[in-house]
């Protein structure tokens, strides 16, 4: 495995290999890698000839008093665990060199990055597509895989691929969870062991939603609500929100209609750490539903 920090090689290094007509997969990170991180690139090592992984953790994506500053910065064990995965290019530049002095030129990701993590974190998506942007002109990938977790992020990352036709094809990884149901994330370190049971309710209310829709319920509003007491019944928990969404626009949605895909989408913030997680589903009409 290479290690490359400046953006003018690694770029390079990425349009020699789509000479030498090798398929580009890239998993993008801000580093303190987990199964999670490692279960994307091993869908890119099956799809793809060449796995670049980009460790970077971008500030344009922080806003003033989250935790840039002391987002996990591992850098040794995550080389140690990209190497052991099957990562060919680990690029890890240094942010002056993603955003030297004369940078001007953002991404608008529109109206679907307003709401939800956008409204709580405002100009979050902004950032997100930006320097996604960036890094698929970097690496030039042909494909790129993309963890489920961040649910709203994918759409808008598939939005954006759309809309300015960037070749790069999107592929989405499902949720890798702990053993108690837990979404894998970084910041999961940040959680006591008693904050880290409490967490748990997060995965208690897919369950119930899960549940209620299986047996043939609708009222998809309702069904939220009651997550919602499931999350806020825990010691220190604060839900920023807690809904059902339509899949392909993030839309709320109060019915469900045979034949759409819906997503429970939350974020919760157990003492001082926000953790966000989600759970699709299609509505196949008066039999049930299909959970993906």
């Amino acid at each position: 495995m290479q290690i490359i920090t400046d953006p003018a090689e690694m770029q390079a290094i990425a349009e020699n290999l789509r000479l030498q007509r090798q398929l580009i997969g890239v998993v993008m990170t801000m580093g303190a890698l987990h199964d999670g991180h490692l279960s994307l690139v091993r869908i890119a090592r099956k799809r793809a000839g060449i796995v670049i992984m980009t460790i970077f953790v971008n500030p344009l994506q922080f806003g003033p008093g989250e935790d840039f500053e002391r987002y996990p910065r591992p850098f040794e064990q995550d080389a140690a665990l990209a190497r052991s995965a099957g990562v060919d290019y680990l690029f890890a530049p240094e942010p002056d060199l993603m955003y030297p002095g004369e940078f001007r030129c953002t991404v608008d990701p529109g109206p679907m990055a307003e709401r939800f993590e956008g409204s709580a974190r405002p100009g979050h998506f902004k950032g997100v597509a930006t320097v996604v942007l960036k890094l698929f002109n970097i690496t030039k990938a042909h494909l790129a895989v993309f963890g489920e977790k961040d649910a709203q992020q994918l759409a808008i990352i598939r939005r954006m691929a759309a809309d300015l036709n960037i070749g790069t094809k999107i592929e989405a990884a499902p949720i890798a969870r702990e053993t108690d149901g837990l979404a894998t994330s970084s910041r999961n370190i940040y959680l006591s062991s008693q904050e880290r049971e409490h967490a748990t309710a997060l995965f208690r209310a897919i369950r119930h939603a899960e549940t209620e829709t299986g047996r043939g319920r609708r009222d998809l509003s309702a069904i939220a609500k009651e997550g919602l007491a499931i999350v806020s019944s825990v010691p220190g928990s604060s839900p920023d929100y807690l809904c059902f969404v339509d899949d392909d626009t993030f839309d709320p949605a109060d019915q469900a209609a045979p034949g759409k895909a819906y997503r429970l989408v939350m974020a919760v913030r157990i003492g001082r750490t926000r953790l966000i997680d989600n759970w699709r589903f299609v509505c196949e009409g008066e039999s049930g539903t299909r959970n993906t």
